[in-house]
Protein backbone atom coordinates (compact mmCIF):
# COMPACT_ATOMS: atom_id res chain seq x y z
CA UNK A 1 0.00 0.00 0.00
CA UNK A 2 1.17 3.54 -0.72
CA UNK A 3 2.72 5.72 1.98
CA UNK A 4 0.79 8.77 0.74
CA UNK A 5 -1.86 8.46 3.48
CA UNK A 6 -1.94 11.72 5.49
CA UNK A 7 -1.45 11.50 9.27
CA UNK A 8 -4.91 12.85 10.03
CA UNK A 9 -8.05 13.63 8.10
CA UNK A 10 -7.85 16.95 6.27
CA UNK A 11 -10.61 18.13 3.95
CA UNK A 12 -10.88 21.06 1.58
CA UNK A 13 -14.29 22.06 3.00
CA UNK A 14 -13.02 22.65 6.55
CA UNK A 15 -13.23 20.96 9.95
CA UNK A 16 -16.34 18.84 9.35
CA UNK A 17 -15.52 15.14 9.13
CA UNK A 18 -15.94 13.42 5.79
CA UNK A 19 -18.78 11.23 7.07
CA UNK A 20 -20.68 14.19 8.52
CA UNK A 21 -20.09 16.27 5.39
CA UNK A 22 -21.47 13.55 3.12
CA UNK A 23 -24.48 13.19 5.42
CA UNK A 24 -25.08 16.95 5.25
CA UNK A 25 -24.96 16.73 1.46
CA UNK A 26 -27.39 13.81 1.46
CA UNK A 27 -25.11 11.36 -0.32
CA UNK A 28 -23.31 8.09 0.45
CA UNK A 29 -19.53 8.17 0.14
CA UNK A 30 -17.07 5.31 0.41
CA UNK A 31 -13.38 4.66 -0.22
CA UNK A 32 -11.29 1.56 -0.75
CA UNK A 33 -8.32 0.11 -2.61
CA UNK A 34 -8.45 -1.78 -5.88
CA UNK A 35 -5.61 -4.00 -7.06
CA UNK A 36 -5.19 -3.80 -10.81
CA UNK A 37 -4.33 -6.88 -12.89
CA UNK A 38 -0.66 -5.79 -12.92
CA UNK A 39 -0.60 -5.63 -9.11
CA UNK A 40 -0.85 -1.85 -8.58
CA UNK A 41 -2.82 -0.81 -5.48
CA UNK A 42 -5.11 2.05 -6.48
CA UNK A 43 -7.10 4.22 -4.08
CA UNK A 44 -10.76 4.48 -5.10
CA UNK A 45 -13.82 6.47 -4.10
CA UNK A 46 -17.53 6.35 -4.79
CA UNK A 47 -20.24 8.96 -4.28
CA UNK A 48 -23.80 7.63 -4.47
CA UNK A 49 -27.32 9.05 -4.18
CA UNK A 50 -29.24 8.09 -1.03
CA UNK A 51 -30.04 4.37 -0.86
CA UNK A 52 -33.74 5.22 -1.15
CA UNK A 53 -33.05 6.70 -4.60
CA UNK A 54 -31.63 4.30 -7.20
CA UNK A 55 -29.07 6.03 -9.43
CA UNK A 56 -30.15 7.43 -12.78
CA UNK A 57 -26.79 6.64 -14.33
CA UNK A 58 -23.17 5.75 -13.62
CA UNK A 59 -20.36 8.29 -14.02
CA UNK A 60 -16.79 7.01 -14.21
CA UNK A 61 -14.40 9.86 -13.48
CA UNK A 62 -10.71 10.47 -14.21
CA UNK A 63 -8.72 13.27 -12.54
CA UNK A 64 -6.02 15.45 -14.06
CA UNK A 65 -2.22 15.54 -13.78
CA UNK A 66 -0.89 16.13 -10.25
CA UNK A 67 -4.41 15.93 -8.85
CA UNK A 68 -6.23 13.27 -6.83
CA UNK A 69 -9.81 12.30 -6.01
CA UNK A 70 -9.83 13.34 -2.33
CA UNK A 71 -9.45 17.13 -2.43
CA UNK A 72 -11.38 19.71 -4.47
CA UNK A 73 -12.04 17.11 -7.19
CA UNK A 74 -14.68 15.71 -4.82
CA UNK A 75 -16.90 18.77 -5.16
CA UNK A 76 -18.11 17.66 -8.60
CA UNK A 77 -19.02 14.02 -7.84
CA UNK A 78 -20.71 15.13 -4.60
CA UNK A 79 -22.86 17.49 -6.66
CA UNK A 80 -23.56 14.83 -9.31
CA UNK A 81 -24.55 12.33 -6.60
CA UNK A 82 -26.99 14.93 -5.28
CA UNK A 83 -28.38 15.08 -8.82
CA UNK A 84 -29.00 11.32 -8.75
CA UNK A 85 -25.87 9.90 -10.39
CA UNK A 86 -23.56 7.24 -8.96
CA UNK A 87 -19.95 8.39 -9.36
CA UNK A 88 -16.72 6.40 -9.20
CA UNK A 89 -13.07 7.42 -9.46
CA UNK A 90 -9.56 6.37 -8.54
CA UNK A 91 -6.17 7.95 -8.00
CA UNK A 92 -4.13 6.90 -11.02
CA UNK A 93 -0.65 5.44 -10.58
CA UNK A 94 1.71 7.91 -8.93
CA UNK A 95 -1.09 10.17 -7.71
CA UNK A 96 -2.92 10.62 -4.42
CA UNK A 97 -2.91 7.50 -2.27
CA UNK A 98 -2.20 5.03 -5.05
CA UNK A 99 1.06 3.15 -5.60
CA UNK A 100 3.88 4.64 -7.63
CA UNK A 101 6.49 7.39 -7.67
CA UNK A 102 4.74 10.71 -7.03
CA UNK A 103 3.43 12.24 -10.29
CA UNK A 104 5.35 9.74 -12.42
CA UNK A 105 3.30 8.07 -15.16
CA UNK A 106 5.64 5.71 -17.01
CA UNK A 107 2.91 4.44 -19.32
CA UNK A 108 -0.47 6.04 -19.95
CA UNK A 109 -1.49 2.86 -21.77
CA UNK A 110 -1.03 0.85 -18.57
CA UNK A 111 -2.99 3.48 -16.64
CA UNK A 112 -5.82 3.11 -19.16
CA UNK A 113 -5.83 -0.65 -18.59
CA UNK A 114 -5.91 -0.12 -14.80
CA UNK A 115 -8.89 2.21 -15.10
CA UNK A 116 -10.82 -0.03 -17.49
CA UNK A 117 -10.33 -2.91 -15.05
CA UNK A 118 -11.64 -0.89 -12.09
CA UNK A 119 -14.58 0.54 -14.02
CA UNK A 120 -15.40 -2.96 -15.26
CA UNK A 121 -15.57 -4.22 -11.67
CA UNK A 122 -18.24 -1.59 -10.97
CA UNK A 123 -20.24 -2.14 -14.16
CA UNK A 124 -20.67 -5.85 -13.49
CA UNK A 125 -22.41 -5.31 -10.13
CA UNK A 126 -26.05 -6.50 -10.28
CA UNK A 127 -27.47 -3.27 -8.82
CA UNK A 128 -25.98 -1.24 -11.68
CA UNK A 129 -27.13 -3.36 -14.60
CA UNK A 130 -29.02 -1.54 -17.34
CA UNK A 131 -28.03 1.97 -16.22
CA UNK A 132 -26.49 4.50 -18.63
CA UNK A 133 -22.70 4.67 -18.24
CA UNK A 134 -20.70 7.85 -18.79
CA UNK A 135 -17.03 8.76 -18.73
CA UNK A 136 -16.00 12.05 -17.12
CA UNK A 137 -12.50 13.47 -17.41
CA UNK A 138 -10.79 16.71 -16.45
CA UNK A 139 -7.64 17.89 -18.27
CA UNK A 140 -5.31 14.87 -18.55
CA UNK A 141 -8.30 12.82 -17.41
CA UNK A 142 -10.19 13.95 -20.51
CA UNK A 143 -7.41 12.62 -22.72
CA UNK A 144 -7.45 9.35 -20.79
CA UNK A 145 -11.23 9.11 -21.27
CA UNK A 146 -10.74 9.27 -25.04
CA UNK A 147 -8.10 6.56 -24.82
CA UNK A 148 -10.54 4.44 -22.78
CA UNK A 149 -13.12 5.00 -25.52
CA UNK A 150 -10.67 3.81 -28.19
CA UNK A 151 -9.79 0.74 -26.10
CA UNK A 152 -13.43 -0.07 -25.26
CA UNK A 153 -15.61 1.56 -27.96
CA UNK A 154 -18.89 0.05 -26.75
CA UNK A 155 -18.24 0.21 -23.02
CA UNK A 156 -19.77 3.61 -22.34
CA UNK A 157 -22.80 5.59 -23.48
CA UNK A 158 -21.23 9.04 -23.45
CA UNK A 159 -18.39 11.24 -22.20
CA UNK A 160 -18.11 14.56 -20.38
CA UNK A 161 -14.76 16.15 -21.26
CA UNK A 162 -13.79 19.17 -19.15
CA UNK A 163 -10.85 21.14 -20.56
CA UNK A 164 -9.42 17.91 -22.02
CA UNK A 165 -5.68 17.70 -22.61
CA UNK A 166 -5.92 16.58 -26.23
CA UNK A 167 -2.90 18.77 -26.85
CA UNK A 168 -0.53 20.47 -24.40
CA UNK A 169 -0.75 24.20 -24.84
CA UNK A 170 2.32 25.79 -26.42
CA UNK A 171 2.20 28.25 -23.49
CA UNK A 172 3.34 25.52 -21.06
CA UNK A 173 5.09 23.13 -23.46
CA UNK A 174 8.92 23.18 -23.24
CA UNK A 175 10.46 25.22 -26.07
CA UNK A 176 13.03 24.00 -28.58
CA UNK A 177 15.89 23.19 -28.12
CA UNK A 178 15.00 22.37 -24.50
CA UNK A 179 12.39 19.83 -25.60
CA UNK A 180 14.93 17.89 -27.70
CA UNK A 181 17.36 17.85 -24.78
CA UNK A 182 14.65 16.56 -22.45
CA UNK A 183 13.66 13.79 -24.84
CA UNK A 184 17.26 12.60 -24.95
CA UNK A 185 17.88 12.49 -21.20
CA UNK A 186 14.39 11.16 -20.32
CA UNK A 187 15.53 7.74 -21.56
CA UNK A 188 18.06 7.62 -18.73
CA UNK A 189 16.41 9.70 -15.97
CA UNK A 190 12.62 9.33 -16.43
CA UNK A 191 11.72 10.26 -12.84
CA UNK A 192 13.91 13.39 -12.75
CA UNK A 193 11.70 16.36 -11.76
CA UNK A 194 13.33 19.01 -13.91
CA UNK A 195 11.01 20.01 -16.75
CA UNK A 196 10.89 23.83 -16.78
CA UNK A 197 7.29 25.06 -16.66
CA UNK A 198 5.29 27.56 -14.66
CA UNK A 199 3.10 26.52 -11.72
CA UNK A 200 -0.05 25.06 -13.29
CA UNK A 201 -2.12 26.01 -10.25
CA UNK A 202 -1.48 29.70 -10.87
CA UNK A 203 -2.49 29.26 -14.51
CA UNK A 204 -5.60 27.24 -13.63
CA UNK A 205 -7.41 29.05 -10.81
CA UNK A 206 -8.97 32.48 -11.33
CA UNK A 207 -10.28 33.28 -7.82
CA UNK A 208 -7.32 34.27 -5.64
CA UNK A 209 -9.03 33.15 -2.43
CA UNK A 210 -9.30 29.61 -3.79
CA UNK A 211 -5.58 29.20 -4.53
CA UNK A 212 -4.61 28.64 -0.87
CA UNK A 213 -7.31 25.97 -0.60
CA UNK A 214 -5.84 24.07 -3.55
CA UNK A 215 -2.32 24.48 -2.15
CA UNK A 216 -3.36 22.96 1.20
CA UNK A 217 -4.01 19.59 -0.45
CA UNK A 218 -1.62 17.30 1.46
CA UNK A 219 -1.24 15.07 -1.60
CA UNK A 220 -0.79 17.82 -4.18
CA UNK A 221 2.33 17.47 -6.33
CA UNK A 222 3.89 20.92 -6.59
CA UNK A 223 7.37 20.13 -7.88
CA UNK A 224 8.53 20.38 -11.48
CA UNK A 225 7.04 17.73 -13.78
CA UNK A 226 9.02 14.51 -14.13
CA UNK A 227 10.72 13.87 -17.45
CA UNK A 228 9.08 10.52 -18.12
CA UNK A 229 5.60 11.85 -17.36
CA UNK A 230 6.00 14.83 -19.66
CA UNK A 231 7.31 12.65 -22.48
CA UNK A 232 4.34 10.31 -22.06
CA UNK A 233 1.85 13.18 -22.09
CA UNK A 234 3.48 14.65 -25.20
CA UNK A 235 3.32 11.23 -26.88
CA UNK A 236 -0.32 10.68 -25.95
CA UNK A 237 -1.50 14.15 -26.91
CA UNK A 238 0.33 13.97 -30.24
CA UNK A 239 -1.42 10.63 -30.83
CA UNK A 240 -4.84 12.00 -29.83
CA UNK A 241 -4.40 15.03 -32.06
CA UNK A 242 -4.24 12.67 -35.02
CA UNK A 243 -7.18 10.53 -33.82
CA UNK A 244 -9.86 13.16 -33.18
CA UNK A 245 -11.70 12.09 -36.33
CA UNK A 246 -12.05 8.56 -34.94
CA UNK A 247 -13.97 9.60 -31.81
CA UNK A 248 -17.45 8.09 -32.09
CA UNK A 249 -18.82 8.24 -28.54
CA UNK A 250 -21.53 10.82 -27.72
CA UNK A 251 -19.81 13.64 -25.84
CA UNK A 252 -19.96 17.14 -24.47
CA UNK A 253 -16.68 19.04 -24.37
CA UNK A 254 -16.45 22.11 -22.13
CA UNK A 255 -13.56 24.58 -22.21
CA UNK A 256 -12.73 28.07 -21.00
CA UNK A 257 -11.61 30.55 -23.65
CA UNK A 258 -8.86 31.82 -21.30
CA UNK A 259 -7.42 28.35 -20.59
CA UNK A 260 -3.62 28.61 -20.68
CA UNK A 261 -2.97 24.95 -19.78
CA UNK A 262 -4.97 23.04 -22.38
CA UNK A 263 -5.94 24.48 -25.74
CA UNK A 264 -9.62 25.35 -26.30
CA UNK A 265 -8.97 25.39 -30.06
CA UNK A 266 -8.24 21.66 -29.90
CA UNK A 267 -11.63 21.13 -28.23
CA UNK A 268 -13.14 22.99 -31.19
CA UNK A 269 -11.24 20.65 -33.50
CA UNK A 270 -12.52 17.63 -31.57
CA UNK A 271 -16.09 18.83 -31.91
CA UNK A 272 -15.65 19.54 -35.61
CA UNK A 273 -13.68 16.43 -36.60
CA UNK A 274 -15.19 13.68 -34.42
CA UNK A 275 -17.49 11.29 -36.25
CA UNK A 276 -19.83 11.17 -33.25
CA UNK A 277 -23.37 11.97 -34.30
CA UNK A 278 -24.16 13.29 -30.83
CA UNK A 279 -21.61 15.95 -29.88
CA UNK A 280 -21.84 19.22 -28.00
CA UNK A 281 -19.31 22.03 -27.57
CA UNK A 282 -19.38 24.65 -24.80
CA UNK A 283 -16.77 27.42 -24.77
CA UNK A 284 -17.03 29.76 -21.78
CA UNK A 285 -15.75 33.26 -22.42
CA UNK A 286 -13.02 34.29 -20.00
CA UNK A 287 -12.98 31.08 -17.95
CA UNK A 288 -9.65 29.48 -17.09
CA UNK A 289 -8.58 25.84 -16.77
CA UNK A 290 -10.17 24.98 -13.42
CA UNK A 291 -13.79 25.61 -14.36
CA UNK A 292 -15.32 23.39 -11.66
CA UNK A 293 -13.39 24.82 -8.72
CA UNK A 294 -11.19 27.80 -9.58
CA UNK A 295 -13.85 30.08 -11.07
CA UNK A 296 -16.33 32.31 -9.21
CA UNK A 297 -19.23 30.24 -7.88
CA UNK A 298 -21.66 31.70 -10.43
CA UNK A 299 -19.44 30.45 -13.25
CA UNK A 300 -19.13 27.01 -11.66
CA UNK A 301 -22.92 26.84 -11.47
CA UNK A 302 -23.19 27.58 -15.20
CA UNK A 303 -20.81 24.76 -16.10
CA UNK A 304 -22.48 22.33 -13.70
CA UNK A 305 -25.90 23.15 -15.11
CA UNK A 306 -24.71 22.43 -18.65
CA UNK A 307 -23.19 19.10 -17.59
CA UNK A 308 -26.31 17.94 -15.72
CA UNK A 309 -28.59 19.08 -18.52
CA UNK A 310 -26.56 17.06 -21.03
CA UNK A 311 -26.64 13.99 -18.77
CA UNK A 312 -30.36 14.36 -18.07
CA UNK A 313 -31.15 14.45 -21.78
CA UNK A 314 -29.47 11.05 -22.12
CA UNK A 315 -31.08 9.52 -19.03
CA UNK A 316 -34.75 10.03 -19.80
CA UNK A 317 -35.22 13.69 -18.92
CA UNK A 318 -34.89 15.89 -15.84
CA UNK A 319 -35.71 13.86 -12.73
CA UNK A 320 -32.81 15.03 -10.64
CA UNK A 321 -32.92 15.63 -6.92
CA UNK A 322 -33.36 19.16 -5.67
Amino acid sequence: MSDHQPAKEINFWGETSEEDFFNLKGIIGSKSFFTSPRGINLFTRSWLPPSSSPPRGLIFMVHGYGNDVSWTFQATPIFLAQMGFACFALDIEGHGRSDGVRAYVPSVDLVVNDIISFFGSIKQKPEFQGLPRFLFGESMGGAICLLIHFADPLGFDGAVLVAPMCKISDKVRPKWPIDQFLIMISRFLPTWAIVPTEDLLEKSIKVEEKKPIAKRNPMRYSEKPRLGTVMELLRVTDYLGKKLKDVSIPFIVLHGSADAVTDPEVSRELHEDAKSKDKTLKIYEGMMHSMLFGEPDDNIEIVRKDIVSWLNDRCGGDKTHV
